[in-house]
């Protein structure tokens, strides 16, 4: 498996068509029983609005750096606004239709002490006449795009995916379907379609044996046209299947918080490794690790490359390989890690020659938080705070060996000369819960301090360990 690739994520362009929800969660409280029927009372005391359906699969791509459209239907409606809205934050290019006689599809669950107390679903099947709009949007845009991954819940929206398929083709574009009907033949020209063991059954698979699974799985995908399947088979992990090979990769994770979306993050992480360059088998393979995080997770989950760095190497066993992200897309997973709710943890400094103090510093910078993000001072700015013969190490090779700690998550640059050297405007960026410094400086000392305070964070001065300096390491070496 050629990791490099891992570096090119967002060489991918996937265009996402499909049926578009917006997921609503009402949490909240249920002490008692209503007086009027013998239901729940459930006092809510949140809201939150998420993209479902196709639009969760765009958003996975979206996570793990691809460049993603996102091809539906909505209605001239609130729940139509709102979808367009979270899409915009995630950075996925939305190209949805809207249509005046039907609404937005959406989704609602009550949830109470984590338990769904009812799920309330607006929606109506879309025609063949809302599905040529679709068509008809899909040719205009289709030259941006190197795939083309049909997200199919059986609303509607695809119910003229055959020609949607076959102008894909002809333009040259691989083709990836998460199906939902039981006639595969509607997929016919696919590049790889991705049903579950439940789906398979449905077209007609057989299950009984290993073989027979395989000999099944070879004629549905024949007898339809489509070049390969990806059959996803829950504990048993999945399997690659086409007309000479069958490669099986084992299920990741043995306990499993929740399944919801696990579909949508291995076709979209197929798609994203594919338009890297990966192999088809390594694609898959990762593929397959990337489902193993996201069942580990409450809800329809996403992935991040962190995340999927960290799991190649333990899956892997190789410790020397892995995954920075690009300093100009830091902000936006930032933004994302916030958006999950995680606790943002942000310190800085020049990290010139890593030493044990700088390590043991990080992981108590860590342990304050989920993610840790260090801003990392550009060369510039150490020459002007240590004199000419600093940095011993460049930028890039200071960040590449803070990259490499578990503790670390994201590596960011600062120090122009309109900063002054401080971190204090990537503070303002990034707003931190928890900043973190190094030292004996009192809290009014410390740069983007007041910024975190005002805002609702905290600021905390650790120690750093005795004996332990980079200016002692380079005069041992010149001793």
């Amino acid at each position: 498996m050629d990791l490099a690739l891992f570096k090119h994520l967002s060489n991918a362009r996937i265009l996402v068509v499909g049926d578009v929800m917006l997921d609503r969660y009402w949490h909240g409280d249920s002490g008692r029983i209503s007086p009027e029927a013998p239901v729940p009372i459930v006092k809510v005391s949140k809201f939150e609005d998420k993209a479902g359906g196709a639009a969760n699969v765009a958003k996975n791509i979206a996570r793990l750096d691809g460049k993603v459209g996102l091809l539906g239907l909505i209605g001239e409606d609130e729940s139509g606004q709102i979808l367009e809205n979270i899409l915009a934050d995630e950075r996925i290019d939305s190209q949805l239709v809207s249509v005046c006689d039907l609404p937005t599809i959406s989704k609602m669950r009550v949830i109470s002490r984590h338990q769904q107390v009812v799920r309330l679903d607006l929606e109506e099947m879309f025609t063949q006449q809302h599905s040529q709009l679709l068509l008809n949007r899909l040719e205009l845009v289709l030259d941006q795009y190197d795939f083309v991954l049909f997200s199919d819940y059986n609303k509607g929206s695809l119910s003229l995916i055959q020609q949607m398929i076959t102008m894909a083709k002809k333009a040259g574009k691989t083709v990836l379907i998460d199906p939902k009907s039981s006639d595969l033949n509607l997929y016919r020209g696919a590049d790889y379609i991705t049903p579950n063991l439940n789906e398979f059954k449905l077209a007609g698979g057989k299950t009984d044996s290993e073989k027979n699974l395989t000999e099944s799985a070879r004629q549905l995908i024949k007898d339809a046209g489509v070049a390969a399947m990806l059959l996803t088979r829950s504990e048993q992990g999945m399997s690659l299947i086409s007309a000479n090979e069958k490669h099986d990769f084992a299920a990741q994770q043995l306990e499993v918080s929740d399944v919801t979306g696990a579909g949508d993050t291995v076709i979209a992480t197929l798609a994203v490794m594919l338009g890297a360059g990966m192999k088809p088998k390594d694609a898959v393979e990762i593929a397959n690790l990337a489902a193993g995080i996201a069942v580990s997770k409450l809800g329809a989950a996403t992935v991040s490359p962190e995340e999927l760095s960290r799991k190649l190497g333990q899956y892997l066993q190789k410790t020397g390989e892995h995954y920075q992200t690009p300093f100009d897309d830091v902000l936006q997973h930032i933004e994302f890690a916030k958006q999950n709710g995680e606790t943002i943890v942000f310190t800085n400094g020049c990290f010139d020659i890593l030493h044990a103090g700088h390590v043991r510093y990080l992981a108590q910078a860590k342990a304050r938080g989920d993610r840790l993000v260090v801003g990392l001072n550009n060369d510039e700015s150490i020459t002007r705070l240590k004199g000419p013969e600093r940095p011993i190490n460049p930028l890039d090779e200071r960040a590449m060996v803070l990259s490499a700690l578990a503790s670390v998550d994201w590596v960011i640059p600062f120090g122009s000369l309109d900063e002054n050297d401080t971190p204090a405007k990537l503070i303002e960026q990034i707003s931190p819960d928890i900043l973190v410094k190094g030292g004996d400086y009192t809290v009014d000392q410390i740069a983007g301090a007041e910024h975190v305070l005002r805002h609702g964070g905290k600021v905390e001065v650790l120690e750093f360990l005795n004996g332990c300096s980079t200016s002692k390491v380079i005069s041992k070496i010149k001793a």
